[in-house]
């Protein structure tokens, strides 16, 4: 989305990361360069722990002159954080975008690691970065309750583009679970503890048997189980549809079949499924925790709620026929407005220009 939204400038950008492509797997043929023009550079991951590549440090040092500026995305990991490193060194203005991992939820796990490396590497990076690039206000207010002192801020969101149309009956076809429902709830994300599938399964035990729901994504297979048997005990099994991973044509079925989209997350630093969701006219009922909630809740485009069974419920309940019209209507011009990837693309090249011009 980055590559695309600053070439789409005339911005010319090298992207250059590790082979990584999970664990203990190596991307086999990567391409060198993009349909949109973008330089890509994949080099060789040395381990598989911190994500090390003992070859990054000199070819950034030899490359990055090169370039006017950095943008960094990621922490905890090496190669974001020895770019920021040798960044400093050679005086070239830097970006750190921290892709929501300094939330509290994010610093709960491994803490104690976490917490040496925020001192001793993370922080400092931030500290010398020319603006930390958060993606909503929520991430801010977590970074500056991790790290006191003066840092620089650009609240950017993330553009993403618009599906396809995607065609309902296909899906309901495919899903006769989901037929004649009165409506139909999706999760669209990654199955993990960190989206709060147990309180969305719960709330489905709160509400009218004719509630269905949907739920898109892969995760840990165990987990999965834990949350089937969950379902299993509350007597709403045959209610929910397990979709697994979509994506593409798919996606966009499973979109335009859904009346509501539900993500009832602890803790998301933005929130791109429920982008996704906005851009096909879903509105979404989305966790407190979730990035984007606060915008989506004023814009009239959906509600956030507490991360609770009952919250979500309630929420769910208390929408009717007209107002679920409503918020679509206003889903759409949100995500048009906020969320693309033109937008995206203004907001950074300002950025850039203003880093640039100040130094």
């Amino acid at each position: 989305m980055f590559e695309r939204a600053l070439t789409s400038r005339g911005i010319t950008v090298t992207t250059v990361t590790t082979d990584d492509d999970g664990p203990g797997r190596r991307l086999s043929d990567p391409p060198t360069r993009t349909p949109h023009g973008t330089a890509r550079v994949y080099l060789p991951r040395t381990l598989h722990t911190h994500h090390y590549c003992a070859s990054f440090a000199a070819w950034f040092a030899a490359n990055a002159p090169q370039h006017d500026l950095v943008h960094i995305h990621g922490a905890f990991s090496h190669v974001p954080m020895r770019a920021a490193r040798v960044a400093r060194r050679l005086e070239l203005p830097y970006i750190v975008r921290p892709c929501g991992i300094l939330s509290a939820y994010g610093m709960s796990r491994r803490a104690w690691v976490k917490a040496l490396s925020l001192r001793w590497v993370e922080a400092p990076a931030l500290r010398g970065a020319a603006a930390i690039h958060v993606t909503s206000a929520a991430e801010r207010a977590d970074i500056e309750a991790l790290i006191p002192g003066r840092l620089t801020f650009a609240e950017i969101p993330l553009g993403i583009e618009a599906a396809t149309a995607g065609d309902a009956g296909r899906w309901l076809a495919r899903h006769p679970t989901l037929q004649g429902a009165r409506q139909r709830l999706l999760f669209l994300s990654r199955v993990d503890p960190k989206k709060n599938l147990e309180a969305l399964i719960d709330a489905l035990q709160l509400l009218p048997g004719d509630v269905v729901l949907c739920i898109c994504g892969d995760g840990d297979i165990e987990y999965r189980r834990q949350l089937e048997l969950r379902a299993r005990n509350a007597g709403v099994a045959d209610r929910i549809v397990w979709a697994g991973h979509v994506s593409g044509s798919d996606k966009a079925d499973a979109l335009a079949a859904a009346d509501l989209f539900v993500l009832p997350s602890f803790a998301e630093n933005f929130g791109i499924a429920a982008v996704e969701a906005l851009l096909a006219g879903r509105p979404c009922i989305l966790g407190e925790g979730v990035g984007i909630a606060g915008t989506v809740a004023a814009a009239g485009a959906g509600l956030a709620v507490a991360p609770t069974a009952a919250a979500v419920a309630a929420a769910i309940r208390s929408l009717e026929t007209a107002s679920l019209l409503r918020m679509s209507t206003a889903a759409r011009e949100l995500a048009a407005e906020r969320y693309s990837p033109e937008a995206m693309g203004m907001a950074l090249e300002a950025l850039y220009r203003d880093i640039l011009a100040r130094r």
